[in-house]
């Protein structure tokens, strides 16, 4: 895939959501009508999430985490900076605030796009994935408790559809599918792969825009 950050840019401000959404469209039983594990009726959780993209002179990268090995969820799975919202926070405002408390990233450097589809996960949580630039200059410092690792994927990488793998794994008997993005060491995988997918479909398999 030849990746232009311009084209980027441009079709980011054609298939991105300008509003935050009401439900969700992608969940972490995408591919799984035959495995279920999300239950119908679900009383969601707000959470937002933010998906930074570094603008470096080398190229935009993506920024994220590997959370911590001993967290009672997820442990030690990559993630976007995000979490439960406050009651009265926009999606913007609770992005930006985990952001700040989980990586040190100041809200100052970041420049809010859009948004994906709301995304439910298995935890019940409905996601809003909150799209942004991040200009260089900021530092960096990780939540002991809750951040591992910080580290950054090439934007170029993660919009080739050629490097999103689908795997499986047996639950309870039956066979569940997800996406994984290898990238060296790292294994993107699960929502954090399931919201990278979305972004490509939203900017580079969406009918409405004539790019």
């Amino acid at each position: 895939m030849s990746f232009s950050f311009a084209e980027f840019q441009a079709r980011a401000g054609a298939g991105l959501l300008p509003d935050p959404p009401s439900d969700w469209n992608r969940s972490d039983d995408d591919m799984n009508d035959r495995a279920r594990m999300i239950p119908a009726g679900v009383i969601t959780k707000p959470a937002a999430v933010l998906v930074p993209i570094i603008l470096r002179a080398a190229g935009p990268m993506v920024l994220l985490t590997q959370r911590h090995a001993d967290l009672s969820k997820h442990a030690g799975q990559i993630a976007f900076p995000g979490g439960r919202m406050d009651e009265g926070e926009t999606a913007i405002e609770a992005a930006l605030r985990e952001a700040q408390e989980e990586i040190g990233l100041a809200a100052e450097f970041i420049t809010p796009l859009g948004y994906l589809d709301g995304y439910l996960t298995i935890t019940q949580y409905l996601v809003t994935p909150v799209v942004a630039l991040v200009r260089e200059g900021f530092a960096l410092q990780a939540a002991p408790q809750e951040v591992d690792d910080i580290f950054e994927v090439p934007l170029s990488f993660l919009m080739d559809a050629q490097n999103r793998q689908t795997q499986s794994r047996e639950w309870k008997g039956m066979t569940r599918y997800f996406y994984v993005y290898p990238h060296g060491e790292r294994y993107i995988w699960g929502a954090t792969a399931g919201m990278i997918k979305n972004l490509h479909d939203r900017l580079y398999e969406n009918p409405a825009l004539t790019f």
